[in-house]
């Protein structure tokens, strides 16, 4: 039972260092997605944010979880959902890798959306 509590409280750290890391701007109304075809091997994913994988915050994220992201290089989503609908209010992404829990989504490209 502590195990999941400490999990939470290091879950919960790692993503308020998430938030410290990117500055504050107004919040932009959801962006449409242009198509499907952007994302034709993975999947589509609305990230809070998409990071490089050597970032501090998915670093400490990773390891507060016991995910190794030793042979993983490039952008990793952050607290990501399947892309079900037809807009993202934050980031989307193609990812093709695999998701640990919507947490972290590795192998993922950030995807044009139409304003």
């Amino acid at each position: 039972m502590y195990s999941k509590l400490a999990l939470f409280v290091l879950s919960a750290f790692a993503l308020g260092v998430v938030a410290a890391d990117e500055p504050a701007a107004a919040p932009a109304p959801p962006a449409p997605v242009t198509n499907n075809s952007q994302c034709n091997v993975g999947t589509l994913h609305c990230c809070n944010s998409a990071q490089d994988v050597k970032s501090s915050a998915v670093q400490t994220l990773a390891h507060s979880l016991g995910v190794d992201l030793g042979g993983v290089t490039g952008i990793v989503g952050l607290t990501c959902n399947v892309l079900g609908g037809s807009s993202c209010s934050a980031q989307p992404v193609c990812c093709t890798g695999n998701s640990f829990g919507g947490l972290i989504v590795v192998g993922c490209s950030p995807i044009n959306v139409s304003l």
